[in-house]
């Protein structure tokens, strides 16, 4: 039995599924995940930005991991807007509830993600991500290229200043 199915949402279905993403949101930044929240994240500002996602009308393709236990993760691919870059897109907000880790949840979300890209045309990705957190280690594995560190870019949950990583990945046509 897979880990779990990958599915893709329309901005209706994000709308819908709302509340199980926010608990992803929330679960993560208990676990000290660098998503862009602090500690004490409210369900409502989780929600929101889930909310935000399922209006923009651009482009954004959401997929979730599903398990027996329901949704278990999810990955945004978002498309560069720019007339200049209709290759390229960047992976944002990759998460696993801690149920789901360590089953290859999150490598299968990528790879789904890779394979939406390619079917949009875009063979340019980027990513950042915590500088030594399990998530350069899987983006390492899955072949991603390092192309820099941040030092000091941005805060975790609770505060601390961490390094960011980006990373590149050029997919073939």
């Amino acid at each position: 039995m897979p880990a779990a199915e990958i599915r893709h949402l329309a901005p209706a279905d994000v709308a819908f599924a709302a509340p199980a993403l926010a608990e992803l949101f929330l679960d993560a930044v208990a676990d000290g995940a660098s998503i862009g929240y602090m500690s004490g994240l409210a369900r409502e500002d989780a929600e929101a930005h889930w909310l935000d996602v399922a209006a923009r009308p651009d482009g954004r393709v959401v997929l979730v991991a599903e398990d027996a236990d329901g949704i278990a993760g999810t990955v945004t691919l978002v498309p560069a807007r720019e007339a200049f870059q209709p290759h390229r897109a960047e992976i944002v907000k990759l998460v696993v509830h801690r149920r789901a880790r360590g089953r290859g949840v999150a490598a299968a979300l990528m790879e789904a993600a890779e394979r939406e890209a390619r079917t949009h045309g875009r063979t340019h990705l980027t990513l950042m991500t915590r500088a030594g957190s399990d998530g350069e280690r899987l983006y390492r594995r899955s072949g991603w290229t390092l192309v820099g560190i941040i030092p000091q870019d941005s805060l975790a949950p609770d505060g601390t200043l961490v390094d960011a990583a980006i990373f590149r990945k050029q997919l073939r046509a």
